[in-house]
């Protein structure tokens, strides 16, 4: 059975964090108005989260964007449910107090996640809303719209350059020098310094840790091509989680105290040639975690790949045995020889 500590969710202050905290702090000190894109599995929701818990209160606000939802209702109703209040009564009653709620809580800040699912509707009730709060109660509020994106796209930007005036009034209201921000992900030494914090946090179960050992090859697996389509060169947080925390549980099961190199090395192979593959669940349904964790780990073999060779092997055996069952009959019995006709056998590789 693993281990707690593998199931324990954690936030780690790494390089990322600092800057996407940093830019929430200028926003929230400034009542700026910026659009901040990162990639996605870089752990912006994780950093958004330990900022509010650190605020403390009702002065920062974060909620996340309404999914198949693009009435500004979903919005308003998120917006409510963060500040702690019930959501009962018609919209049209409520949507005017929002911005009075907003007042009354000492809110100064909104953070949206995942604001690349932001429709027209929730952007035209967050105008709104603001505009209210300037006019009526000399309130400003300071914006940080934190989108998914790779590359150099901005979401949302279409949106922002339509000419109808109240996305020109929209668009006015950004930063002046930073409207649109991109946060990177981890350059080499910066996935150092976090393995070396994760070497602390697993201590109790591997004493003689010792991961920073393996950097340059940690972080050329995880910016291959299949992990980083844009060729950015940084590592994302969640691959590097993946990883790490795939070989620690794997060692953990298997009664090792020390993590051997070519366990790294093939769970990035794992990451790596499984990223898009779809696996058939079939027979008893999936395990856990495989007992024999040197035969669940996709090692090359002959330069194929683990489970096509685990399954050449098997046919092979299977004619083997056949073969050999059809010649001790064709010894033993008196009838005429049997046809035996080559039969697919499914195998079941869990």
């Amino acid at each position: 059975m693993t281990h707690p500590l593998f199931r324990k969710e954690m936030f780690v202050e790494t390089a990322f964090a600092k800057r996407l905290q940093k830019m929430l702090h200028h926003s929230w000190d400034n009542r700026s108005w910026h659009l901040i894109v990162a990639d996605p599995g870089a752990g912006k929701t994780m950093t958004i989260r330990d900022l509010q818990k650190r605020a403390g209160g009702r002065s920062v606000l974060a909620v996340v964007a309404p999914k198949n939802n693009d009435y500004e209702q979903a919005l308003g109703d998120q917006l409510l449910a963060a500040l702690g209040l019930p959501i009962r009564g018609h919209w049209s009653t409520r949507k005017p107090k929002l911005m009075g709620h907003l007042h009354q809580s000492g809110t100064e800040f909104l953070i949206v996640d995942d604001a690349h699912d932001l429709s027209l509707e929730h952007l035209m009730l967050l105008k709104e809303v603001t505009d209210q709060g300037r006019l009526q109660y000399d309130h400003p509020l300071g914006l940080c719209l934190v989108a998914a994106g790779r590359g150099d796209t901005i979401p949302l930007k279409e949106t922002f350059d339509l000419p109808d005036p109240t996305w020109l009034q929209f668009r006015r209201r950004f930063d002046k020098l930073q409207p649109f921000c991109r946060i990177a992900s981890h350059t080499s030494e910066e996935v150092r310094a976090i393995l070396a914090t994760l070497e602390q946090v697993y201590q109790p179960l591997f004493p003689q840790l010792n991961m920073r050992q393996w950097t340059s090859s940690i972080y050329g697996w995880l910016t291959h091509p299949v992990l980083d389509p844009t060729h950015s060169g940084r590592v994302t947080m969640d691959n590097l989680m993946k990883l790490v925390t795939t070989v620690l549980e794997w060692s953990y099961l298997a009664g090792e105290t020390e993590v051997r190199a070519e366990r790294f090395k093939s769970t990035a192979e794992l990451l790596v040639l499984r990223h898009d593959t779809l696996k058939l669940i079939d027979g008893a349904g999936p395990e856990a975690l495989p007992q024999d964790q040197n035969q669940a780990e996709p090692a090359s073999l002959n330069g194929k790949e683990p489970e096509r060779q685990i399954v050449l092997e098997k046919e092979q055996q299977n004619t083997t045995n056949t073969e050999e069952l059809a010649a001790e009959q064709e010894h033993t019995s008196t009838s005429p020889k049997c046809m035996f006709s080559r039969t697919l056998i499914p195998i079941d590789l869990n």
